[in-house]
């Protein structure tokens, strides 16, 4: 953001002897990434993404394989109820073992990411694999004790070091071997769950991600190029898993902090939530629209939290020409979703926790178009299941 205010808002920086186009502020990241956006659909593939998923999946997949995935699990996701009220009903069942919880401390400290990261991961169970796990589960501990290792190497120094040098650590002992044994754990449990659907035989209806996928490659097996098989399936269920409940838990941690140091927007929350719902109703998603302050709150946590501050590399598969400069094809573009959220354009006070920004004079909740939490590509669905998640998790709870 500091270079932007030298370079403008399109401006390369040299990684060794590798250009990469970064685009800053809501304008160039809105133009830069729908101007041609198939110019600019290709997937960066970094050394230690590809050692870690070898291009199956959605997140860290490219090219056929990745548009196939990626739709399948739109439609999947959509097919599961991210709009209905069997997914909420299980949200708010996670949302009031959060608020039992938090209230038979009585106000004891407590480091709160594993009780968030395990109700928010159960959510994520529910869907993908049809049932949730109790908190004395050792398999499930194992699993969130995975998750957590492969997301503090991710950003390390020694990341970077094997982005660069490759060959080098694949050779070497570290961090970096822990970090791929990790992400061997969660996929050998995606497959002992794809086992066990397979043994159980395919429902009539199916009832989960897992069905949904297996019934896909029966039916992808009548054809010359099969589409779907099991091991896209284990990274597909790895991506749910560590996008969702990751992501989803970390801005639920920074929304406790926001209401912590702001104890005056707790209590209008509390407030809205008490009138609105009465003290002991469960919030579901469709009172957003009762409560505006609360709604403007989520999405305030979302923008000011920036968990994911750098969006996902683009790469043009062909030549293309980006806010009037000439790109080649293989360049490499990076939107900076921070310079988005933070742009002072687009917010009265970017740098300072305000719901304000979503509220008009009346108090009604208005939308914001440079509104880009997480990043600036989601897999619709899986937004959707975040926002509902983050909006049916707030406690209502004195």
């Amino acid at each position: 953001m500091e270079l932007a205010k030298t370079h403008g808002s399109m401006y390369t920086l040299w990684f060794g002897r590798i250009p990469v186009v970064i685009l800053n502020g809501f304008q160039a990241v809105k133009d830069g990434m729908t101007t041609h956006p198939e110019d600019v659909s290709g997937r960066l593939l970094s050394p230690f993404l590809t050692a870690m998923a070898k291009g199956k999946g959605i997140i860290l997949a490219s090219g056929r394989n990745w548009k196939q995935q990626r739709r399948f699990g739109i439609m999947t996701l959509r097919n599961l109820g991210m709009g209905k009220k069997g997914l909420e009903r299980r949200v708010q069942e996670e949302a009031s073992h959060l608020v039992e919880f938090f209230m038979n401390l009585k106000g004891r400290p407590v480091d709160p990411s594993f009780p968030l990261f395990h109700s928010i991961s159960n959510v994520i169970c529910a869907v993908v694999f049809g049932y949730h796990f109790s908190d004395e589960d050792k398999a499930f501990h194992e699993l969130i004790h995975a998750t957590e290792k492969i997301f503090q190497f991710i950003g390390s120094f020694v990341h970077q070091m094997y982005e660069v040098l490759p060959w080098l650590l694949r050779r070497l002992p570290g961090p970096h071997k822990k970090a791929l044994a990790c992400y061997d754990v969660v996929s050998s449990f995606a497959r002992k769950e794809i086992r066990r659907h397979v043994e159980r035989g395919i429902p009539a209806e199916p009832q989960d991600f897992i069905d949904f996928y297996l019934a896909e490659i029966e039916k992808s097996k009548e054809g010359p190029k099969p589409k779907y098989d099991e091991e896209n399936l284990v990274h597909v269920i790895n991506d749910l898993f560590l996008g969702g409940s990751e992501t989803s838990s970390t801005t639920l941690y920074w929304g406790l902090l926001y209401m912590v140091v702001n104890p005056d927007i707790q209590a209008k929350v509390q407030k809205e939530l008490d009138v609105v719902l009465g003290p002991t109703q469960l919030i579901c998603y469709e009172d957003r629209r009762r409560l505006p302050y609360t709604n403007a709150v989520v999405h305030e946590i979302q923008r000011f939290s920036n968990i994911v501050f750098v969006g996902v590399p683009r790469l043009c598969v062909r030549n293309t020409t980006l806010l009037g400069f000439p790109l080649k094809k293989g360049t490499i573009v990076i939107p900076n979703i921070a310079s988005v959220l933070y742009d002072p354009e687009q917010w009265e006070t970017p740098r300072q926790f305000n719901p304000g920004h979503f509220l008009d004079k009346e108090g009604n909740f208005i939308p914001r178009e440079a509104f880009l939490p997480f990043s600036a590509e989601n897999i619709p669905g899986l937004f959707l299941l975040k926002e509902r998640l983050l909006c049916c998790m707030t406690p209502n709870c004195s």
